[in-house]
């Protein structure tokens, strides 16, 4: 079925009114755009206040490629949660995918996207959006010169019903200070990630930039290299292919919107066919470098396990976050000990030997002894 076509008003509206003088309010909005575009934490505040305007409950900016949403803010944890779920359930959808095609440079409601029979019968409408307490939209699409969209959507319940010409007239009115500043805002903050990136590259580091839930923002080739034998770039996260390593990840990176500070973490990745083992280390953005990635949440850098001799206790405990008797009872497990021997070597008992392993086994994502024997040397393991 097409896509309804009464467009024409929109554009005869557009033509025929004069200039906009923006009101103080307005004016005031507007220079708030823009402030947003070099401080990205200021865009919910901002999205807050376009929200009211559009007479809306929640509002979100986002990255696509295609109809697939990359990264986004939006005004609440609860609008968060939505459009994580719109994307894992609803990847390619109608509602997107016509706003895109239609390229109309200004805000669209609903109708102007879709018909009444398509909102009366579309799952994302009648077992998604309408269940949530919403279904009414009014969003705008720029293209970006990367071939990406950024968009940004206004969303209320669908009994308030379709948004009327004065809103999106007023909505139009933003519009080109929207689309310049988030662009400015996606080039500043994707050229200091890049940035990162590549310097780790230099380095001889696969890495990754990770948002908020473990979004990717950005990888380079050596981490690129990686997919999709090791790890996955699904839609809502980075993942590890292996499931234990990925719950591990999981738990480290937490969920979208989240805000509190994410643990420094090394997680093992088992060897793979001819693969050998990595290892991804999870350093989180904080401090003073937040302000720079203020989309990022953390840096994650793979490091390929080849080498055969046994490591250290003290590099042991610094890749897994051990602690100190953790560590010399692992490294003297990869020697070749056996739990009772390594636990007289450090005088402790048997029973106190086991309880230590049991911990270093959820710690370094394995089961067993040969498991973490061919971790720490490097050789394959197994499972």
């Amino acid at each position: 079925m097409n896509a309804p076509q009464p467009l024409s008003r929109h554009f005869v509206l557009g033509a025929e009114r004069p200039a906009p003088v923006p009101s103080v309010e307005t004016a005031a909005l507007i220079d708030r755009i823009y402030e947003a575009s070099a401080v990205p934490e200021l865009w919910r505040p901002v999205l807050i206040d376009i929200a009211r305007l559009a007479g809306a409950r929640e509002a979100v900016l986002l990255v696509s490629t295609g109809t697939r949403f990359r990264d986004w803010v939006t005004t609440s944890a609860e609008f968060d949660a939505l459009v994580l779920a719109h994307t894992e359930r609803f990847p390619d959808n109608i509602r997107t995918r016509r706003l895109l095609e239609l390229r109309h440079p200004g805000f669209l409601s609903d109708l102007d996207v879709v018909s009444q029979g398509e909102i009366d019968t579309d799952p994302l409408y009648q077992d998604f959006l309408i269940p949530w307490g919403y279904g009414s939209g009014t969003a705008t699409a720029v293209m970006v010169p990367s071939g990406d969209s950024v968009i940004v959507h206004c969303e209320r319940s669908h009994a308030e019903g379709a948004f009327g010409l004065e809103t999106l007239a007023a909505l139009d009115d933003l519009r080109p200070h929207l689309a310049r500043a988030a662009l400015l805002s996606a080039r500043l903050e994707m050229e200091r990630i890049a940035t990162t990136t590549r310097t780790l590259e230099m380095l001889g580091l696969p890495a990754a930039v990770l948002g908020s839930g473990g979004r990717l923002l950005s990888a380079n080739a050596g981490l690129t290299a990686l997919m999709p034998h090791t790890l996955s770039d699904q839609p809502s996260r980075l993942a590890a292919v292996d499931p234990a390593a990925d719950r591990l990840l999981r738990e480290a990176v937490g969920g979208p919107g989240e805000s509190g500070p994410l643990p420094v973490r090394s997680i093992p990745i088992p060897a793979q066919d001819e693969r050998p083992p990595v290892i991804l280390h999870l350093v989180p953005v904080r401090g003073a470098a937040h302000d720079v990635f203020a989309r990022a949440r953390a840096v994650l850098i793979a490091t390929p396990v080849v080498a055969r001799d046994v490591p250290s206790a003290d590099v042991v405990q610094g890749l897994f976050d051990l602690t100190p008797a953790e560590s010399r009872l692992a490294a003297l497990i990869a020697a070749g000990d056996a739990p009772v021997p390594a636990a007289a070597k450090l005088g402790i008992t048997p029973s106190t030997a086991r309880s230590v392993l049991k911990r270093v086994f959820q710690k370094t994502g394995v089961s067993r002894q040969a498991e973490l024997v061919g971790l720490l040397t490097g050789t394959a393991l197994t499972g």
